[in-house]
């Protein structure tokens, strides 16, 4: 009967070990702002400090992981930054926030039946976008994040979102890295030409097609910008964050962008 019992309980352990996975490292939040609600992920560094300021990334996930489970916006990426070496080299607070199934982090339209899209510009930041802020702005405050180090990444949907939030809040993130996006040029060259940037994009992508991208790093290399790089894949449609994410120079690129304390705003 004892033998029976140990046998049960670690039938039952194994079972409990094998459901975990390793963005459970991920603590689950909700940031209440009057009558809006934002669901996020958050990663802390090992060894985390109270009392110390740490790096910054916020990743903006695409349409497909839109919802209120507040689990599906880890489908990509998740498991990059939970990894024991990143962890280990990059010592950063890392949240995915999600995204409602009604809404997006930017605002755009479709033209005709296509899938062609008009960033709208002039226009006011959805509610999701808005929290996000909100959420950097409030973990910065409370000394948490290093205003300095702040960075900024998203795929697809996120993508557009990444872009956006450049253009809208100038000079406040150190880095970004949009994977198969779109964005306004003109809007883009006029507040954001300026931040270091590494954009990637699938050549074959027939979702959101490349050409946007391709024309924003022309016009970025002719206007002089040297913080700008573009990776394009040749042969990938529009998953192609399963290659950025193992770039093994994407995150030493992201945490060598530092903001100068005069840059702060």
């Amino acid at each position: 009967m004892k033998k029976d019992c140990l046998a049960l309980l670690f039938f039952f352990i194994g079972i409990a070990t094998q459901a975990q996975k390793p963005t459970d490292a991920f603590e689950k939040k909700v940031l209440i702002n009057g009558a809006d609600t934002l669901r996020y992920r958050i990663l802390y560094p090992e060894g985390y400090r109270e009392q110390k300021r740490y790096p910054m990334v916020v990743f903006l996930h695409g349409s497909g992981e839109r919802g209120r489970d507040n689990e599906a916006q880890l489908l990509h990426g998740g498991d990059l930054f939970v990894k024991e070496t990143i962890r280990k080299h990059f010592k950063a607070i890392v949240i995915f926030p999600q995204c409602p199934p009604d809404s997006a982090w930017s605002r755009f339209r479709r033209i005709g039946i296509s899938n062609e899209r008009e960033v709208l510009a002039n226009t006011s930041a959805p509610v999701p976008q808005k929290l996000v802020k909100y959420l950097i702005d409030s973990l910065v405050k409370s000394g948490k994040a290093d205003e300095r180090r702040l960075y900024l990444g998203g795929l697809s949907l996120g993508g557009f979102g990444t872009y956006d939030m450049l253009i809208r809040y100038p000079g406040f993130f150190a880095a970004a890295f949009p994977i198969c996006g779109i964005t306004n040029i003109p809007a883009f060259l006029e507040n954001a030409a300026t931040t270091p940037l590494w954009i990637f994009h699938g050549g074959k992508d027939n979702v959101v097609k490349p050409d946007v991208d391709r024309e924003l790093f022309k016009a970025l290399l002719t206007r002089g910008i040297k913080t700008v790089q573009y990776t394009e894949y040749p042969t990938m449609g529009h998953n192609s964050w399963d290659s950025a994410f193992i770039e093994p120079r994407l995150l030493p690129w992201l945490f060598s962008n530092k903001k100068k304390a005069k840059e702060i705003r």
